[in-house]
């Protein structure tokens, strides 16, 4: 049931939700200018450490993480309710910042992107409950684009400042200068936490072993990335118990259905993690090509991040004012943009490319991510009773991180084995030539499945 009066005239500014509404869009902003920031500084950091071979690993355990985070977090939103999980994932997530900021070394780093994840995971889903006991329902499209839309002024500013700050004074300040103003947030919060925040009247259904198989699907990604990349017997039975782990998990964590692509949420669920995987592995190797390659400056480097998220802030706008297509032809359209992206990055990656195509082709799979994350968002909640709420959303955000996880580190897999971080033309081709092909199956099963649910 909707808390929130639904007769309220005001999406997002209603006097009852403005503070919520200002420290939503403040959370997520920080959050987004660390995403992008590490993407721009990535390369430099490596290098800091002498660890090129480490590339793909700050991404791929704070996304594994986020995972494992996602599921606590959606599991104490539904027994306890949103308010707890918030109030513990912010200090944490600044407290992961502060870490970073401080490592000595990759060792330390990691372990401070673990923490990031999993404060991540938690206030991410726990900020999806909170969106639908405090936005009626009609209102709900245009909260969650304004989470996208959270990431214009990230998007605008964020890598330029992270290159700004790798190259003229320390990466080091891409986390240490967040971690203050995720205080400030917690603070507009906190009154709506209060009225909205506790512990529904519907019991949560009992889904037990969850935070069990979330630390397995967590562990397992991981495992299976360092084994795809070591070459023993050893890493071959890491790899067998990754995946004797990895698959019941999943089981356990996602909807029924959702890996037979079943029409309705579990379709939904696992579009987004495709989406998110295809896109984020993609963008990932792009700064590093173009410094290498291109020969860019770290700030130059990052635009590409930047035209992207404002892409994505378009394709969230249009959406949120769609009313006569389907979720399952919206989120299409969403693997069709994407493709065309990625087909832009082949041809402006490689030495003899046009790199200004890469700017071009990533707004259009910005957009393509915008018009679909938010759409699966949308038609989640609305198939979602309230006591699976932080279920469902648990296991949209699941599928996003799982996907980019499996996919990044599968990605650089194949960067490392057929190139290196100095000339990483020959891995980053293959690779993005294999997630354009996946792209046109995909779009296909989500139009398939829109049909046999109308039937």
């Amino acid at each position: 049931m909707d808390t929130a009066s639904p007769s309220s005239d005001s999406a997002l500014w209603h006097p009852h939700r403005r503070a919520f509404t200002a420290g939503l869009i403040l959370v997520i902003t920080l959050v987004a200018f660390e995403a992008m920031g590490v993407g721009t500084a990535l390369p430099t950091i490596v290098a800091d450490f002498h660890a090129s071979q480490w590339y793909s690993w700050p991404l791929t355990v704070f996304l594994s993480a986020s995972a494992a985070g996602t599921v606590l977090g959606g599991r104490v939103a539904d027994t306890r309710g949103p308010a707890v999980p918030l109030l513990v994932a912010l200090p944490s997530f600044a407290a992961g910042l502060l870490l970073a900021a401080l490592a000595p070394g990759m060792a330390v780093l990691l372990v401070a992107r673990v923490v990031q994840g999993l404060s991540g995971g938690v206030l991410i889903v726990s900020l999806y409950v909170m969106i639908a006991r405090v936005y009626p329902e009609r209102h709900r499209p245009a909260a969650f684009g304004a989470l996208s839309a959270a990431w214009v002024v990230p998007a605008l500013v964020g890598p330029l400042i992270a290159g700004l700050l790798t190259e003229h004074a320390s990466w080091r300040w891409v986390f240490g200068g967040l971690a203050p103003l995720v205080c400030l947030g917690a603070g507009l919060l906190v009154p709506t936490l209060r009225r909205f925040g506790e512990r529904g009247a519907e019991p949560a259904e009992a889904r037990p072993r969850l935070p069990w198989a979330a630390v397995g699907a967590a562990v397992s990604v991981v495992a299976l990335t360092w084994s795809a990349q070591q070459a023993s017997l050893l890493a071959l039975g890491v790899a067998v118990v990754g995946l004797v782990v990895l698959v019941p998990s999943l089981l356990r964590l996602l909807p029924p259905g959702t890996l037979r692509a079943r029409p309705g949420l579990p379709v939904m669920v696992l579009a987004r993690g495709l989406l998110a995987g295809l896109f984020f592995t993609a963008q990932a190797f792009v700064p590093l090509s173009l410094t290498v390659v291109h020969g860019f400056s770290a700030s130059a480097a990052g635009l590409p991040l930047t035209v992207g998220s404002l892409g994505w802030s378009v394709g969230a706008l249009w959406q949120s004012r769609q009313r006569r297509l389907r979720g399952e032809q919206i989120v299409a359209a969403g693997f069709c943009l994407v493709g065309t992206g990625v087909f832009a990055l082949l041809q402006a990656l490689p030495s003899w490319g046009a790199p200004w195509l890469v700017f071009v082709g990533w707004f259009v799979a910005g957009m393509g991510m915008g018009i679909s994350v938010a759409t699966t968002a949308v038609v989640v909640l609305s198939l979602s009773p309230e006591a699976a709420r932080g279920f469902n959303s648990s296991a949209l955000q699941i599928s996003d991180m799982l996907g980019q996880a499996l996919l990044v580190g599968a990605g650089g897999v194949v960067v490392s084995a057929l190139a290196t971080a100095d000339a990483p033309t020959r891995g980053v081709l293959p690779l993005d030539l294999g997630l354009l092909v996946a792209t046109l199956p995909a779009a296909v099963v989500l139009l398939r499945a829109g049909r046999v649910e109308r039937v």
